[in-house]
């Protein structure tokens, strides 16, 4: 038996060995990749590139490896090319543990240069100055709704939208000791504390709900506190090394993040794009129904309409419009083009890859 597994681990070794080889291998195809971008003067960093790479991996694989794991996996091994290429700044709406950060490793990989800013504006001014060339931002979640922050920051800058992340957000209850009989005040942001709410009635009833400016501040309270504990992310946990009491406590498990990926520069088209539009319309009878027109006539399918007040005018709104296909196709070219002949201004916010 002892010599079995000893020659199960030789092949196991062997394949490493391959394995490495071939890292290797790929390390140096991507640095000549790196040079003719550079004398092209194209991006280092294509999100659909990756999304194709990713989707005809999984569909290639025919197991046992896991399918999930492949995205995982590979995402670490882009990353760290893309370091080889030009190191990648990367700057995202912190501090450190939250669910942005979360979102931008699982873009960008742990090679990447990740730095936690204060505020969403400074996020969009670190980008705009090119201090870093992409920045990740929260724009809306599908229990709670928009971040209006990151609309309005739309409005004040030309950044473009360069990629979007979908982040499925669990909410974890941690403490230094991970028993729930130690716990006697929780905190967490309070999105976070009322998307747990009946957990929290059901299992902790008389224990007091505190407010934190975000889930990663909580979790840095409960780690100086043995009595309190956090709702926060497992990646909170890891770095404050606190200890899970109860794992996914949401009441609604069908919680999910949209992040956008921002930037000076526009992406390639990838064949799977989204584009975002915002536009302020003339105030005049039937004006909402012709705004919609231009896409319903040529079959375009929105995703999503919302509306923030034009803080330069009382009782006049910008609306913000997804849409299915990329700003250089001709049928979405051309409905943007005819409802900017209704409007009073209209900016194409960008085209990208859908995240899957």
């Amino acid at each position: 038996m002892n010599e079995e597994l000893s020659q199960l681990r030789q092949a196991i070794d062997a394949v490493d060995d391959r394995i490495l080889d071939l890292l290797n291998e790929r390390a140096r195809i991507v640095l000549a990749v790196g040079e003719a971008k550079k004398d092209r003067h194209q991006p280092y960093y294509v999100p659909s590139r990756e999304q194709a790479i990713y989707e005809r991996l999984r569909c290639r694989s025919q197991g046992p490896f896991p399918a999930d794991a492949i995205r995982r996996v590979f995402r670490e091994i882009i990353s760290a090319s893309l370091s080889l290429e030009q190191p990648m700044k990367v700057a995202f709406f912190g501090p450190p543990a939250t669910f942005t950060h979360v979102a931008a490793m699982q873009q960008f990989g742990l090679s990447a240069q990740l730095v936690p800013l204060k505020s969403i504006p400074a996020v969009f001014d670190e980008v705009a100055r090119g201090r870093a060339p992409y920045g990740v931002v929260p724009v809306e979640n599908s229990n709670e709704g928009v971040v209006s922050h990151t609309l309005d920051m739309f409005m004040q800058t030309d950044l473009k939208i360069y990629a979007e992340i979908l982040l499925e957000v669990s909410h974890d209850l941690l403490s230094q000791t991970g028993r729930l009989e130690d716990v006697r005040q929780v905190y967490s942001h309070p999105q976070a504390l009322a998307q747990c709410r009946h957990w929290l009635e059901d299992n902790l009833p008389d224990v007091p709900l505190i407010d934190a400016a975000s889930t990663a501040a909580a979790a840095q309270m409960a780690a100086a506190d043995p009595q309190a504990a956090a709702i926060a992310s497992a990646l909170a946990g890891s770095l404050y090394n606190l200890r899970p009491v109860k794992t996914h406590i949401a009441d609604n498990p069908n919680n999910f993040t949209r992040f956008l990926v921002v930037s000076q520069q526009l992406p390639e088209p990838g064949g799977h794009d989204k584009t975002s539009i915002m536009f302020c319309v003339r105030d005049e009878p039937g004006i909402l129904l012709r705004m919609l027109e231009p896409f319903s006539s040529r079959g375009i399918n929105l995703s999503k309409i919302e509306s923030r007040p034009l803080k330069t005018r009382a009782w006049e709104y910008v609306f913000f419009l997804d849409m299915d296909g990329h700003i250089s196709e001709p049928d979405i070219a051309a409905a943007v083009e005819e409802l900017r002949a209704s409007c009073e201004f209209l900016k194409v916010l960008g085209s990208y890859p859908r995240a899957r």
